[in-house]
């Protein structure tokens, strides 16, 4: 049994053109092709395109992805190993809805809120394996003494730096104009900006290459859905994170 590429991009949230891409790429190939040139997938097919997309979950860009399929041959111990970490994250988020849901009921009726219960489950550690994977353990240990060293204001102003680049890179995507343009660009210059002023990142790193890691970040965010979240458009889909990523390409082009 197999199922057209069609039928693959509906059941696991993607589209036609990204399953064509890992195609072309070496990463996912079809199981056949038919007559009419349509790609379709068997159930080894299937299971690839889960673990790909797991690992996509965890942060890593294709090429990584591919180079750890391709050492894990096992496909059951592997998806073992996946099935451990999504637990891990079921249960974090289990203790951050129980935390929200207590502060609001608290705050509904007027009582004293616990703060030691306020922040179950909220920690950035959790990705400090993932940040030490891609980019070195110093890498980490100098965003994580930045972050730690920050006072709460200069937690909420670089929060809100955050907010107003996502809001303003939606608006841009949604209003059709070129990433090429003047607009464009001057967003993409502001996230540049953002990125550099971030320690232990390849973009902070004097002599790091700038270009490269700003490229490869909008890769990652087309490819990865927990970044190609913050950049969705009404309409949904890879729409919007497909603009950041054009738009920092012309500009890295350009100017990195």
């Amino acid at each position: 049994m197999d199922w057209s590429v069609q039928q693959i991009a509906r059941l696991a949230g993607t589209t036609s053109r990204t399953l064509r891409h890992y195609d072309d790429i070496g990463l996912l190939a079809p199981s056949r092709i038919a007559h009419n040139g349509y790609r379709h997938y068997d159930e080894a097919a299937l299971v690839r395109l889960q673990r790909i997309l797991l690992l996509r979950e965890l942060g890593l860009g294709l090429p990584q992805i591919a180079e750890v399929i391709d050492r894990e041959r096992s496909e059951a111990s592997a998806l073992e190993s996946h099935l451990a970490w999504l637990r891990q994250e079921q249960d974090r988020l289990s203790r951050q809805i129980a935390s929200v849901e207590s502060t609001i009921t608290a705050l509904k009726g007027g009582v004293t809120l616990m703060a030691e219960n306020m922040f179950d489950g909220f920690d950035h550690t959790q990705y400090k394996d993932e940040v030490e994977q891609r980019w070195g353990k110093k890498a980490y240990a100098d965003g994580d003494r930045w972050w730690r060293g920050m006072s709460d204001e200069e937690r909420a102003a670089w929060q809100q730096r955050v907010s107003d680049l996502g809001r303003d890179w939606i608006a841009a995507a949604e209003s059709g104009i070129d990433p090429a343009s003047d607009e464009a660009q001057a967003i993409a210059r502001r996230h540049v900006e953002w990125l550099t002023g971030i320690p232990g990142t390849p973009a902070a790193v004097p002599g790091g290459d700038v270009k490269a890691y700003v490229i490869g970040l909008g890769e990652m965010y087309v490819a990865d859905p927990r970044f190609g979240a913050n950049y969705a458009t009404s309409e949904g889909g890879p729409a919007g994170a497909e603009f950041v990523r054009d738009t920092l390409r012309v500009y890295a082009d350009a100017n990195l």
